[in-house]
């Protein structure tokens, strides 16, 4: 069963809530930006240091166009840095959207009657998968409206069944989940079913805010929202995924509590969140918001820019929320993982079409609905490499374990070889012509580069075998 905070909140010191809303304020209101100390903290950055709330103010605080361009490049420069060229393919798989919440934002809220309520039984969520196999997918995250139905033992179960999902050559090798908190042992029952990230989003680090957004369920509990990811940290869930709704509050405020976040993680768990999520407010059914707060193109691009230069060693999501000029564009300035091809309706995979953008079948309302192939040719040509590894998760650098290999930036000299060896498996078994053509040339311009600064053999060897068909080669 979910486990409801009214009856069941786990007393620890540990997680008591860190947000301080005087003090988000203060150094908003309170830190000056002049030139010199913006670019003294972009330098901080672009050496590899994780920002301070007061550093991270002096770059929301710059208004200055000139000084904007000098932290949106020195976040290209950084994420080129850190994480090189290679972009993280997934999709999103909801399993169902039955919802005992009533968020104002959010089309499964309790109060949409239009709502079309599904869960996918075991062979509805078999063929979901195997559609995202058969377009070349090797990462999801399964996504669970907050219902006592999806409890943990519901989560594990779907969790394995997708796991067991094999078609041709694909398979699925990393399950994220975006789901309700829980209490320890749940999150413990979640952990064992062999997860990836589990990934909470805050909503709103504003608590009045957030009390106004949720209005019934569980989730109007700020504070046991809040603290659920120490709870995963205390499960022994190292990989945790943090994010905010950008368009409820200040977009300044909610960049500054993210990495008040990272700090609380860094400082009581010694490793930060896994992945960082700023998903903007979209249409959905029914949508009850204020609209003061709606973040802005141009806004939206310098406040990921300012996260990537806070967070250097944190992966960034961007999802098909966002219209395919803006994605394009966000691209450049530190986002780390996009979705593909996604669908938002339950059951709509299978169905071999495109979101349907009808609202009484999804959460909100996507903006790019291009497929996977169409994405992976894009990326291609423009350079980037698209990557599906999982070779970190598998291997145990994960949580701390993964700081020791990111942090002095040697996690590159690993994600290149296997995003390229993943690009060859999409190339051999998913590709059109063209696409893999212009693939093969982009690997074999890759590999070149890499060869001016480390040893490539071993690498070309497992290409040739992954063109002989082996499968899952990884470093």
């Amino acid at each position: 069963m979910i486990y409801y905070p009214e009856k069941y909140a786990i007393k620890d010191e540990r997680m008591k809530p860190f947000i301080d809303e005087k003090e988000t304020w203060g150094f908003i209101n309170n830190v000056k930006a002049d030139k010199q100390r913006v670019r003294e903290v972009i330098q901080a950055s672009l050496d590899k240091k994780r920002l301070s709330l007061e550093e991270t103010a002096v770059l929301i605080n710059a208004t200055d166009p000139e000084l904007i361009e000098e932290i949106k490049e020195g976040a290209r420069t950084l994420k080129e840095k850190v994480y090189g060229e290679r972009i993280v393919l997934f999709a999103p798989l909801y399993v169902g959207d039955l919802c005992t919440n009533n968020c104002q934002y959010c089309g499964f809220r309790s109060e949409n009657k239009g709502m079309k309520r599904i869960t996918l039984n075991e062979q509805q969520l078999i063929e979901e998968t195997t559609a995202l196999i058969d377009q070349g997918h090797k990462r999801l995250i399964l996504v669970y409206g907050e219902h006592p139905k999806y409890s943990a033992e519901f989560i594990a179960e779907t969790v394995n069944i997708v796991y067991g999902v094999k078609h041709d050559n694909g398979e699925i090798r990393r399950v994220n989940i975006n789901a309700a908190p829980f209490d320890i042992p749940g999150f413990r029952t979640i952990k064992d079913s062999g997860i990836g990230t589990f990934q909470i989003f805050q909503e709103t680090y504003h608590e009045p805010t957030y009390a106004k957004v949720h209005l019934g369920g569980v989730k109007r509990n700020y504070e046991w929202r809040l603290t659920s990811l120490d709870r995963a940290q205390e499960a022994g869930i190292d990989d945790v995924g943090i994010g905010a709704l950008f368009g409820l509050y200040d977009w300044r405020y909610e960049v500054l509590s993210l990495v008040r976040h990272v700090n609380h993680f860094e400082a009581v768990y010694n490793v930060g969140p896994h992945t960082i999520s700023f998903p903007r407010i979209q249409n959905a059914m029914s949508l009850n918001i204020d609209k003061e707060h709606l973040v802005k193109d141009d806004e939206f691009v310098r406040l990921v820019s300012i996260l990537r230069l806070a967070v250097p060693y944190t992966g960034m999501i961007l999802t098909a929320r966002e219209p395919r000029h803006i994605r394009d564009q966000v691209l450049r300035f530190g986002v780390s993982q996009i979705d593909g091809g996604t669908n938002l309706e339950l059951g709509g995979y299978s169905k071999g079409k495109k979101d349907s953008q009808d609202l009484t079948m999804g959460q909100f309302q996507i903006n790019d609905n291009r497929s996977l192939n169409e994405i992976m040719d894009e990326l291609i040509k423009t350079g980037y490499i698209p990557s599906f590894c999982t070779a970190c998760y598998r291997l145990g650098r994960t949580g701390e374990h993964f700081m020791e290999f990111s942090v002095p930036g040697f996690i590159k000299r690993f994600c290149s070889p296997n995003a390229l060896l993943t690009l060859a498996e999409y190339l051999e078994d998913y590709a059109p012509a063209d696409t893999k053509e212009k693939g093969y040339q982009l690997i074999d311009q890759k590999i070149e580069e890499l060869s001016a600064h480390q040893k490539v053999e071993k690498l070309r060897e497992k290409m040739e075998l992954v063109k002989q068909g082996r499968r899952d080669l990884y470093f």
